[in-house]
């Protein structure tokens, strides 16, 4: 009875392996039986290294601790119903565990706002027309923002109009740990070929390959021999390519190729929206005020507000009391204090300054050059965009303005950032560096 106890063995793999390597590696694998032993077949030859390298000697262990000889699992190339030696079709239907994505990062549950609209529309673009819209795509900003799920749902939906697409999403610290690998058992021809015959080559957080001169030579023709070949890539990164050190400069000019586009923190609006979302998803009635006092006290990102809400929930259903507003900042008391001393006024000041490279001094002063009064208007839109504080509070803490200024300041870097690219990029990296 092989094919149970593979199915047994792989219950033991899933209480000791990530889900990703389950995904990604053990999961592919076909159980065949034979007259004492057990053929995993994996779907080609880097599949069968990497198993061989990482997973075999555990496979046989618990196949021992099972009952069956230790040496009966043996790993292959092949498919059930074909010889062995053949490897599967290029165009052959694969399963989505194969490709590392997670159907739990979908396009319609992704919440759309105006920080991460055109990042949605640029991802959604380029998944209905694979290597023909933007290539590369490139998404970036603080962690937990959405770019992963963006990432998994381009995936998907390419997979979803074509089920024989290779579709590989990975981290780029495991690109580079099976690098270092396939360099290690002689196998890099077949590491190159894994990921040059992909149809889409998906890889979150390039700001990884930073100071990895070999993996980053890798890479680079890799992702040569993708483009040439219009096949799709997709990446992410905590910033701006161009300001990641350690990137070589070829590489930053590749990445330009395509489409760069920014993902901001989430506005209220959106904040709200992803609460309320959430709490669906997990069957929980969530009273829109409640909502609204976390978005309004939590500004970071959405895997901040997510941390909020299980901590909520599972309070709630410990205790067995109805989700308030009073029971939510009992609750999250600490958590909301903690975020509430993140962004100060001072700490906006002094942040903006650092950013223009101006005294804080000159900044609170009467000056009314421009190289002092647009950095002021700024950090003063940014007062009122990210802390409580009322117009004439922050007027006060800006050498004791009115409050017309602040609200004329407030209007005029909203109105620069619909005219100025650049003023409008300022304040995206300001917002970056304050809530992240």
């Amino acid at each position: 009875m092989p094919q149970n106890i593979w199915q047994r063995c792989l219950q033991h793999l899933e209480r000791e392996l990530p889900p990703e390597d389950i995904n990604t590696w053990i999961r592919p694998l076909q159980a065949i039986s034979g007259k004492s032993r057990t053929r995993l077949l994996a779907p080609n030859a880097y599949v069968r290294d990497h198993i061989s390298e990482n997973y075999l000697e555990r496979i046989r262990d618990i196949f021992e601790h099972l009952g069956e000889a230790r040496d009966s699992a043996v790993i292959e190339v092949g498919q059930a119903g074909k010889s062995a030696a053949i490897e599967i079709p290029a165009r052959a239907l694969r399963p989505v565990a194969e490709s590392g994505l997670d159907t739990r990062y979908r396009f319609d549950n992704f919440v759309r706002g105006k920080s991460n609209e055109l990042g949605l529309a640029a991802t959604q673009q380029v998944a209905q027309k694979p290597g023909g819209a933007y290539n590369p795509l490139l998404l970036y900003g603080g962690t937990g923002l959405g770019k992963t799920h963006l990432l998994h749902a381009a995936g998907l939906l390419i997979r979803e109009s074509d089920p024989t697409a290779k579709v590989l999403y990975l981290h780029s610290e495991r690109f580079v740990s099976e690098m270092i690998q396939s360099l290690r058992r002689g196998s890099i021809d077949s590491f190159k070929t894994h990921y040059r015959t992909a149809d889409a080559l998906l890889i979150d957080d390039i700001q990884f390959f930073a100071g990895k001169e070999r993996t980053q030579e890798e890479f680079f023709h890799t992702f040569n021999a993708l483009l040439e070949s219009k096949q799709q890539i997709i990446l992410t990164c905590d910033r701006y390519p161009k300001e990641v050190e350690g990137l070589e400069a070829r590489l930053k000019s590749r990445f330009g190729w395509g489409l760069t586009v920014a993902i901001e923190p989430p506005d209220f609006e959106t904040r709200v929206a992803i609460l309320l979302n959430k709490a669906q998803e997990r069957d929980v009635q969530l009273d829109e005020s409640v909502a609204y006092l976390i978005a309004k006290r939590m500004r970071s990102n959405v895997r901040d507000l997510e941390g909020a809400l299980n901590t909520l929930f599972a309070h709630a259903g410990f205790t067995g009391r109805t989700i308030t507003e009073n029971f939510t900042r009992e609750v999250l008391r600490d958590l909301l204090t903690v975020h509430d001393r993140l962004i100060t006024i001072e700490n906006i000041q002094k942040t903006v300054c650092e950013y223009f490279k101006i005294r804080v001094s000159e900044l609170l002063s009467r000056k009314r050059t421009r190289m002092i009064a647009r950095p002021r208007q700024m950090a003063m839109a940014l007062s009122k965009e990210l802390t409580e504080h009322s117009l004439p509070e922050i007027g006060e803490a800006f050498g004791g303005r009115d409050h017309t200024t602040v609200l004329h300041a407030c209007r005029k870097i909203e109105e620069l950032c619909e005219m100025d690219g650049r003023i409008r990029e300022d304040k995206a990296k300001l917002l970056r560096l304050l809530t992240t």
